[in-house]
């Protein structure tokens, strides 16, 4: 018999599946980019994953809304979403010698300097050579892509209805253990809509404005913790582990309007995306052909991203209990996001 949690479980296994094949790249493709320096290493995987980011971020602030009414008091909705964000073109290829790499890593091509980055096609990147005084003492090549339709992201949340014309929402998934393979993730976060309005006009609002029309802000936190194997020849390292933490603030004005069982909707957000990544552990990095250094919690990444104004339009339809809702966002990423949910009342 199925339990909420391992239903909850199966959900984001699904949803984040391209999150959680980072085990593989951490293992079999990101390990080749541990080569002579911490620094540049965590250059070429912020170059690598950098769309990754991106995209997730940006899912991560969408399906607050598909309507702009709010809920009447005391009345609620349970439901899950995803979002997929597209990988613009300019996003899935980087130049090696535009990311601020030391002398100590070089193209062995200077005519080879584009990769692909995770959302790029399945090819290997250039091969790189590893210089100590001036000396080339090994090379190595940057992983190919995974060539990803889009990135993910999930949302799992319950809104309840407050008085005049406010609703709030919470967003969360306590941690959990998703396999040994695939980490651990947890999910935290919260909003308020005000149906305009209705703060202001009341009972009235039905008779002197045929449409819906709310603002609302939204934030969500969500940590991932991935266990990780990286060794050299002979070497039993432990406690290696990928921490990223992904933050989103979503500022939205909705407007919709309910004909019959179905509520079209287009809203105005913008928002905010930040990212914390971590290698924790101790790792051996390659100095030259058969000669490493240990070096611990060697990578940091830290990113923001601002999209600007973002448009959304979509479509809600209600059966009953059940709510039904899909959209298509523009912006830096475009991205479609759909779901379900349960409800009582409106």
């Amino acid at each position: 018999m199925y339990t909420f949690k391992t239903t909850n479980k199966k959900v984001f296994l699904t949803l984040l599946i391209s999150l959680f094949s980072l085990s593989s790249f951490a293992q079999d493709e990101i390990n080749e980019l541990f080569k002579a320096n911490a620094g540049d290493a965590t250059k070429l995987i912020q170059a690598y994953m950098n769309p990754f980011f991106k995209g997730f971020g940006y899912g991560l602030n969408s399906g607050w809304n598909t309507t702009g009414a709010a809920k009447k008091f005391g009345r609620f909705e349970i439901r899950v979403g995803l979002t997929g964000s597209f990988i613009p073109e300019q996003d899935k290829t980087f130049d090696v010698t535009q990311i601020g790499l030391s002398n100590a890593i070089r193209p062995a091509d200077p005519s080879k300097v584009m990769s692909p980055t995770i959302g790029g096609d399945e090819i290997l990147g250039p091969t790189m050579k590893i210089y100590s005084n001036n000396v080339a003492v090994g090379e190595f090549t940057l992983p190919k892509g995974a060539k990803l339709p889009f990135v993910p992201a999930p949302q799992v949340q319950a809104s309840v209805g407050l008085l005049k014309g406010i609703d709030v929402t919470l967003r969360y998934v306590p941690e959990m253990d998703l396999g040994s393979k695939s980490g651990s993730v947890n999910m935290l976060g919260g909003g308020i809509k005000v149906n305009l309005l209705r703060l202001f006009a009341g009972k009235m609002t039905d008779k002197i404005a045929p449409f819906d029309l709310a603002a609302s802000v939204g934030y969500t936190s969500l940590e991932y913790r991935l266990p990780l194997n990286v060794q050299k020849p002979g070497s039993n390292y432990t406690n290696q582990n990928l921490y990223a933490k992904f933050t989103g603030m979503n500022y939205e004005a909705i407007i919709s309007k309910k004909i019959l069982f179905l509520t079209p909707f287009f809203s105005l957000a913008y928002q905010k995306a930040e990212n914390n990544v971590e290698l924790r552990g101790v790792y051996p990095f390659q100095i030259a052909n058969g000669v490493y250094t240990d070096l611990t919690n060697p990578v940091q990444i830290n990113g923001s991203y601002k999209t600007g104004l973002r448009a959304n339009l979509g479509l809600q339809m209600n059966i009953t209990f059940l709510r039904v809702f899909a959209s298509y966002s523009t912006g830096d990423y475009k991205a479609f996001n759909a779901g379900l949910g349960i409800g009582i009342g409106k």
